[in-house]
Protein backbone atom coordinates (compact mmCIF):
# COMPACT_ATOMS: atom_id res chain seq x y z
CA UNK A 1 0.00 0.00 0.00
CA UNK A 2 1.40 3.37 -1.01
CA UNK A 3 2.22 5.68 1.87
CA UNK A 4 1.73 8.79 -0.26
CA UNK A 5 -1.90 7.75 -0.85
CA UNK A 6 -2.82 8.49 2.77
CA UNK A 7 -5.71 10.88 3.37
CA UNK A 8 -5.28 10.85 7.16
CA UNK A 9 -1.96 10.87 9.00
CA UNK A 10 -1.94 10.90 12.79
CA UNK A 11 1.29 10.73 14.75
CA UNK A 12 1.58 10.45 18.54
CA UNK A 13 -1.88 12.00 19.10
CA UNK A 14 -2.66 12.56 22.77
CA UNK A 15 -5.58 13.99 24.68
CA UNK A 16 -6.35 14.12 28.41
CA UNK A 17 -9.40 15.12 30.42
CA UNK A 18 -9.05 15.99 34.10
CA UNK A 19 -5.61 14.45 34.19
CA UNK A 20 -6.69 11.17 32.60
CA UNK A 21 -5.18 10.24 29.22
CA UNK A 22 -8.05 9.20 26.94
CA UNK A 23 -6.05 9.18 23.69
CA UNK A 24 -2.52 7.98 24.24
CA UNK A 25 0.08 8.28 21.46
CA UNK A 26 -2.12 7.11 18.61
CA UNK A 27 -0.43 6.59 15.22
CA UNK A 28 -2.69 6.01 12.22
CA UNK A 29 -2.33 6.22 8.46
CA UNK A 30 -5.58 5.79 6.53
CA UNK A 31 -5.35 5.31 2.77
CA UNK A 32 -7.60 6.81 0.11
CA UNK A 33 -10.44 4.52 -0.92
CA UNK A 34 -10.26 2.08 1.98
CA UNK A 35 -12.75 1.30 4.70
CA UNK A 36 -10.90 1.67 8.00
CA UNK A 37 -12.45 0.50 11.26
CA UNK A 38 -11.83 2.08 14.64
CA UNK A 39 -12.95 -0.45 17.23
CA UNK A 40 -12.86 -0.52 21.00
CA UNK A 41 -14.98 -0.89 24.16
CA UNK A 42 -16.97 2.03 25.51
CA UNK A 43 -14.60 4.70 26.78
CA UNK A 44 -11.66 3.41 24.75
CA UNK A 45 -11.02 6.78 23.05
CA UNK A 46 -12.75 6.28 19.69
CA UNK A 47 -15.07 9.28 19.87
CA UNK A 48 -12.32 11.62 21.04
CA UNK A 49 -10.12 10.45 18.17
CA UNK A 50 -12.89 11.11 15.65
CA UNK A 51 -13.53 14.54 17.13
CA UNK A 52 -9.85 15.36 16.68
CA UNK A 53 -10.12 14.24 13.04
CA UNK A 54 -12.89 16.82 12.60
CA UNK A 55 -11.05 19.59 14.46
CA UNK A 56 -13.74 19.64 17.14
CA UNK A 57 -11.38 18.52 19.91
CA UNK A 58 -7.86 19.92 20.14
CA UNK A 59 -5.05 17.39 20.63
CA UNK A 60 -2.67 18.33 23.41
CA UNK A 61 0.27 16.87 21.49
CA UNK A 62 1.09 15.04 18.28
CA UNK A 63 0.40 15.92 14.65
CA UNK A 64 -2.60 15.34 12.41
CA UNK A 65 -3.24 16.03 8.72
CA UNK A 66 -6.49 15.37 6.88
CA UNK A 67 -6.43 15.51 3.06
CA UNK A 68 -3.18 17.43 3.34
CA UNK A 69 -4.62 20.00 5.76
CA UNK A 70 -3.00 20.39 9.20
CA UNK A 71 -5.60 19.91 11.92
CA UNK A 72 -6.85 21.87 13.81
CA UNK A 73 -5.23 24.86 12.06
CA UNK A 74 -7.17 24.34 8.81
CA UNK A 75 -10.01 22.20 10.15
CA UNK A 76 -12.77 24.17 8.41
CA UNK A 77 -11.33 23.47 4.96
CA UNK A 78 -10.92 19.78 5.81
CA UNK A 79 -14.47 19.46 7.16
CA UNK A 80 -15.84 20.77 3.86
CA UNK A 81 -14.57 17.53 2.28
CA UNK A 82 -15.79 15.20 5.03
CA UNK A 83 -19.21 13.70 5.61
CA UNK A 84 -20.33 12.55 9.05
CA UNK A 85 -22.98 10.01 10.04
CA UNK A 86 -23.35 10.54 13.82
CA UNK A 87 -24.17 7.79 16.26
CA UNK A 88 -27.61 9.27 16.92
CA UNK A 89 -29.84 10.62 14.18
CA UNK A 90 -30.21 14.38 14.52
CA UNK A 91 -32.58 15.08 11.65
CA UNK A 92 -34.74 18.19 11.95
CA UNK A 93 -38.29 17.03 12.81
CA UNK A 94 -39.79 20.27 11.53
CA UNK A 95 -38.64 19.62 7.95
CA UNK A 96 -39.58 17.01 5.37
CA UNK A 97 -37.08 14.52 4.00
CA UNK A 98 -36.07 16.75 1.07
CA UNK A 99 -36.03 19.88 3.23
CA UNK A 100 -33.55 18.22 5.59
CA UNK A 101 -31.18 17.63 2.70
CA UNK A 102 -31.74 21.09 1.21
CA UNK A 103 -31.08 22.83 4.53
CA UNK A 104 -27.93 20.83 5.16
CA UNK A 105 -26.67 21.63 1.67
CA UNK A 106 -26.99 25.34 2.43
CA UNK A 107 -24.42 24.95 5.24
CA UNK A 108 -21.88 24.22 2.51
CA UNK A 109 -23.08 27.13 0.37
CA UNK A 110 -24.81 24.76 -2.05
CA UNK A 111 -28.00 26.01 -3.66
CA UNK A 112 -29.90 26.03 -6.92
CA UNK A 113 -30.62 23.45 -9.58
CA UNK A 114 -27.46 21.46 -8.95
CA UNK A 115 -28.51 20.82 -5.36
CA UNK A 116 -31.97 19.69 -6.42
CA UNK A 117 -30.38 17.21 -8.80
CA UNK A 118 -28.09 16.03 -6.03
CA UNK A 119 -31.04 15.58 -3.64
CA UNK A 120 -32.88 13.49 -6.21
CA UNK A 121 -29.83 11.29 -6.72
CA UNK A 122 -29.27 10.82 -3.00
CA UNK A 123 -32.90 9.93 -2.32
CA UNK A 124 -32.67 7.22 -4.99
CA UNK A 125 -29.38 6.04 -3.46
CA UNK A 126 -31.05 5.80 -0.04
CA UNK A 127 -34.23 4.24 -1.52
CA UNK A 128 -36.24 7.17 -0.17
CA UNK A 129 -37.46 8.69 -3.42
CA UNK A 130 -41.03 7.79 -2.42
CA UNK A 131 -40.59 9.76 0.84
CA UNK A 132 -39.44 13.10 -0.59
CA UNK A 133 -42.15 15.17 1.10
CA UNK A 134 -42.68 12.93 4.14
CA UNK A 135 -42.31 14.39 7.65
CA UNK A 136 -39.40 12.94 9.60
CA UNK A 137 -41.59 11.49 12.36
CA UNK A 138 -43.32 9.22 9.81
CA UNK A 139 -40.07 7.44 8.90
CA UNK A 140 -38.96 4.11 10.29
CA UNK A 141 -35.64 3.78 12.10
CA UNK A 142 -34.01 2.32 9.00
CA UNK A 143 -35.33 5.15 6.82
CA UNK A 144 -33.98 7.76 9.22
CA UNK A 145 -30.58 6.06 9.18
CA UNK A 146 -30.50 6.00 5.38
CA UNK A 147 -31.53 9.65 5.27
CA UNK A 148 -28.74 10.54 7.69
CA UNK A 149 -26.31 8.75 5.37
CA UNK A 150 -27.69 10.62 2.37
CA UNK A 151 -27.35 13.91 4.23
CA UNK A 152 -23.70 13.16 4.97
CA UNK A 153 -23.12 12.81 1.21
CA UNK A 154 -24.74 16.09 0.15
CA UNK A 155 -21.37 17.83 -0.27
CA UNK A 156 -19.89 14.84 -2.17
CA UNK A 157 -17.20 14.29 0.52
CA UNK A 158 -13.94 12.44 -0.03
CA UNK A 159 -14.01 11.00 3.49
CA UNK A 160 -17.08 9.62 5.23
CA UNK A 161 -16.98 9.11 9.02
CA UNK A 162 -19.62 6.64 10.24
CA UNK A 163 -20.17 6.39 14.00
CA UNK A 164 -22.04 3.13 14.66
CA UNK A 165 -24.14 3.49 11.48
CA UNK A 166 -26.37 0.42 11.96
CA UNK A 167 -26.99 0.39 15.72
CA UNK A 168 -30.59 -0.54 16.45
CA UNK A 169 -31.47 -1.55 12.90
CA UNK A 170 -33.15 -4.80 11.92
CA UNK A 171 -31.20 -7.26 9.73
CA UNK A 172 -32.82 -6.09 6.49
CA UNK A 173 -31.99 -2.43 7.14
CA UNK A 174 -28.47 -3.32 8.24
CA UNK A 175 -27.86 -5.31 5.06
CA UNK A 176 -29.04 -2.38 2.94
CA UNK A 177 -26.70 0.04 4.73
CA UNK A 178 -23.82 -2.39 4.14
CA UNK A 179 -24.67 -2.53 0.45
CA UNK A 180 -24.70 1.26 0.17
CA UNK A 181 -21.37 1.55 1.98
CA UNK A 182 -19.81 -0.92 -0.43
CA UNK A 183 -21.11 1.19 -3.32
CA UNK A 184 -19.50 4.30 -1.83
CA UNK A 185 -16.21 2.46 -1.46
CA UNK A 186 -16.41 1.39 -5.11
CA UNK A 187 -16.79 5.09 -5.97
CA UNK A 188 -13.42 5.71 -4.30
CA UNK A 189 -14.61 7.28 -1.08
CA UNK A 190 -12.66 6.67 2.12
CA UNK A 191 -14.80 5.27 4.94
CA UNK A 192 -13.93 5.47 8.63
CA UNK A 193 -16.20 3.18 10.63
CA UNK A 194 -16.80 2.74 14.34
CA UNK A 195 -19.07 -0.12 15.34
CA UNK A 196 -19.75 -2.54 18.15
CA UNK A 197 -20.87 -5.15 15.60
CA UNK A 198 -17.73 -7.19 14.94
CA UNK A 199 -19.42 -8.96 12.01
CA UNK A 200 -19.98 -5.56 10.44
CA UNK A 201 -16.32 -4.62 10.80
CA UNK A 202 -15.17 -7.99 9.50
CA UNK A 203 -17.40 -7.68 6.42
CA UNK A 204 -16.72 -4.06 5.53
CA UNK A 205 -13.24 -3.07 6.70
CA UNK A 206 -10.08 -3.41 4.65
CA UNK A 207 -8.09 -2.61 7.78
CA UNK A 208 -8.93 -1.71 11.34
CA UNK A 209 -7.39 -0.69 14.64
CA UNK A 210 -8.52 -1.92 18.06
CA UNK A 211 -8.20 0.76 20.74
CA UNK A 212 -8.36 0.22 24.48
CA UNK A 213 -7.59 2.70 27.27
CA UNK A 214 -6.63 5.26 24.64
CA UNK A 215 -3.96 3.11 22.98
CA UNK A 216 -3.95 1.13 19.75
CA UNK A 217 -3.32 -2.45 20.80
CA UNK A 218 -3.34 -3.93 17.29
CA UNK A 219 -4.14 -3.02 13.71
CA UNK A 220 -4.31 -4.76 10.36
CA UNK A 221 -6.82 -6.48 8.08
CA UNK A 222 -9.57 -8.52 9.79
CA UNK A 223 -8.21 -11.78 8.39
CA UNK A 224 -4.65 -10.93 9.45
CA UNK A 225 -5.75 -10.09 12.99
CA UNK A 226 -7.68 -13.35 13.29
CA UNK A 227 -4.65 -15.33 12.11
CA UNK A 228 -2.32 -13.38 14.41
CA UNK A 229 -4.28 -13.35 17.66
CA UNK A 230 -6.67 -16.29 17.90
CA UNK A 231 -6.88 -20.03 17.33
CA UNK A 232 -8.72 -20.75 14.08
CA UNK A 233 -11.32 -23.22 15.43
CA UNK A 234 -13.87 -22.57 18.16
CA UNK A 235 -16.41 -24.83 19.83
CA UNK A 236 -19.05 -23.22 22.04
CA UNK A 237 -20.57 -25.63 24.52
CA UNK A 238 -23.64 -24.72 26.53
CA UNK A 239 -26.28 -26.48 28.53
CA UNK A 240 -27.57 -27.01 32.04
CA UNK A 241 -24.73 -26.85 34.53
CA UNK A 242 -21.93 -26.98 31.98
CA UNK A 243 -18.57 -26.29 33.63
CA UNK A 244 -15.20 -25.78 32.02
CA UNK A 245 -13.63 -28.17 34.53
CA UNK A 246 -16.03 -30.95 33.54
CA UNK A 247 -14.84 -30.73 29.94
CA UNK A 248 -11.15 -30.87 30.72
CA UNK A 249 -11.10 -34.62 31.36
CA UNK A 250 -8.25 -35.58 29.09
CA UNK A 251 -10.30 -35.70 25.90
CA UNK A 252 -9.26 -32.18 24.89
CA UNK A 253 -6.05 -31.60 22.93
CA UNK A 254 -3.29 -30.14 25.08
CA UNK A 255 -3.16 -27.02 22.93
CA UNK A 256 -6.86 -26.25 23.51
CA UNK A 257 -7.62 -23.05 25.38
CA UNK A 258 -10.80 -23.00 27.47
CA UNK A 259 -12.81 -19.99 28.65
CA UNK A 260 -16.07 -20.02 30.54
CA UNK A 261 -18.53 -17.14 30.33
CA UNK A 262 -21.70 -17.72 32.30
CA UNK A 263 -23.18 -21.01 31.12
CA UNK A 264 -21.14 -21.12 27.91
CA UNK A 265 -17.72 -22.73 27.58
CA UNK A 266 -15.52 -21.66 24.67
CA UNK A 267 -12.92 -24.15 23.43
CA UNK A 268 -10.30 -22.57 21.16
CA UNK A 269 -8.19 -24.99 19.10
CA UNK A 270 -5.39 -24.72 16.58
CA UNK A 271 -6.86 -27.62 14.62
CA UNK A 272 -10.09 -29.58 14.53
CA UNK A 273 -10.18 -32.53 16.89
CA UNK A 274 -12.60 -35.48 16.67
CA UNK A 275 -12.40 -36.06 20.43
CA UNK A 276 -13.87 -32.62 21.04
CA UNK A 277 -16.73 -33.32 18.67
CA UNK A 278 -17.41 -36.64 20.40
CA UNK A 279 -17.30 -34.97 23.80
CA UNK A 280 -19.94 -32.47 22.72
CA UNK A 281 -22.42 -35.29 22.12
CA UNK A 282 -22.88 -35.70 25.87
CA UNK A 283 -26.44 -35.63 27.11
CA UNK A 284 -27.86 -32.19 28.01
CA UNK A 285 -25.08 -30.35 26.15
CA UNK A 286 -25.45 -28.29 23.03
CA UNK A 287 -22.60 -27.00 20.93
CA UNK A 288 -21.72 -24.72 18.05
CA UNK A 289 -18.63 -25.52 15.99
CA UNK A 290 -17.33 -22.54 13.99
CA UNK A 291 -14.31 -20.71 12.66
CA UNK A 292 -12.81 -17.94 14.76
CA UNK A 293 -14.07 -14.41 14.09
CA UNK A 294 -13.04 -10.85 14.73
CA UNK A 295 -15.26 -10.87 17.82
CA UNK A 296 -13.08 -13.59 19.34
CA UNK A 297 -10.02 -11.41 18.72
CA UNK A 298 -11.72 -8.35 20.19
CA UNK A 299 -12.76 -10.15 23.37
CA UNK A 300 -9.36 -11.77 23.82
CA UNK A 301 -7.54 -8.44 23.53
CA UNK A 302 -9.95 -6.18 25.44
CA UNK A 303 -11.47 -8.67 27.90
CA UNK A 304 -15.02 -9.79 28.58
CA UNK A 305 -15.76 -7.41 31.45
CA UNK A 306 -18.68 -5.04 30.89
CA UNK A 307 -17.69 -1.43 30.08
CA UNK A 308 -20.15 1.36 30.92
Amino acid sequence: MQVDNAVIRAQALCKSYQGQRVVDNIDLMIQAGECFGLLGPNGAGKTTTLRMFLGLTLPESGSLTILGHPIPAVAREARARIGVVPQLDNLDPDFTVAENLRTYASYFGLRGAAVETRITQLLVFANLQHKTDAPIDTLSGGMKRRLTLARALINDPQILILDEPTTGLDPQARQMIWQRLRELKQQGKTLILTTHYMEEAQRLCDRLAIIDHGRIITQGSPDALIQQHIEPYVVEVYGNGVQAASLADGSLPRSARIEQVGETVFIYMSQEDPNVMAMCQRENLRFLHRRATLEDVFLKLTGRDLRE
